[in-house]
């Protein structure tokens, strides 16, 4: 965990320990982010410093492109829909993060737009049945626009009255989203008028995504198995 245990720090500190000579670090974030894909970089690095004897390190930036990714990103939805009966809307909410970060080369926005594109073509939507917006701002500074929150309203005004919210910043579920969307965004949506808003879990420890991820490492240790 870059903020938690177990942590970065006391994982390599057992790979050193087993002499490991070469390391492959895969941040659970499918959109790179310099606020979190970069921080999983800065906690190694720093846990690095302390080796006497560097091992070869690779690290993966990103996987969004990932086909195996986006298939089964896509089949969780399709799942979900199965569970409940009927598809709706597909709001695609993706954590926020403030606009001046993408100003300075911050590659995050158009990696989740081409995730959502991947997906959208998948699923086979057309331009009315989903939309793409950015949860989880605050402060005062001009975040990734459009937010969650607005969306909600113009989409209750437009008269759609059942929501799908995919979260695919989130490789796993965790409480922020847990509370924000299924909760208090779906509180919103009701008292908008709107009859059913529903969050389609993450990946999680699904066999499918475990695959995905084992795809991913093959692919980055070609060469050194």
């Amino acid at each position: 965990m870059t903020y938690g245990n177990p942590s970065i720090a006391g994982a390599l500190e057992r790979f050193a320990a087993q002499n490991v000579r070469k390391l492959l670090v895969l941040p659970l974030y499918p959109q790179y982010c310099s606020s979190t894909t970069g921080s999983v970089f800065d906690r190694a690095s720093r846990a690095l410093q302390r080796w006497r004897w560097l091992p070869e390190i690779r690290f993966v930036n990103d996987y969004y492109e990932d086909v195996g990714y986006a298939d089964a990103l896509s089949a969780r939805i399709q799942r979900h829909w199965s569970e409940v009966g009927e598809r709706s809307h597909l709001l695609f909410s993706y954590h926020g993060i403030p606009a001046s970060y993408v100003t300075e080369g911050d590659p995050y926005q158009a990696q989740a737009q081409t995730t959502t594109r991947l997906v959208v073509s998948r699923l086979g939507l057309g331009a009315e049945q989903w939309s793409h917006c950015y949860q989880s701002r605050f402060g005062r500074v001009v975040w990734l626009q459009p937010y969650t929150a607005d969306t909600l309203t113009a989409l209750a005004g437009r008269g759609l009255r059942k929501l799908t919210i995919v979260s695919p910043s989130f490789a796993v579920d965790c409480l922020e989203t847990l509370e924000e969307i299924a909760i208090e965004y779906r509180d919103k949506f009701l008292k908008l008028g709107g009859e059913r808003l529903t969050l389609v879990p993450a990946l999680n420890d699904d066999d499918r995504h475990a695959e995905v991820l084992v795809s991913i490492v093959h692919r980055q240790l070609q060469g050194w198995i």
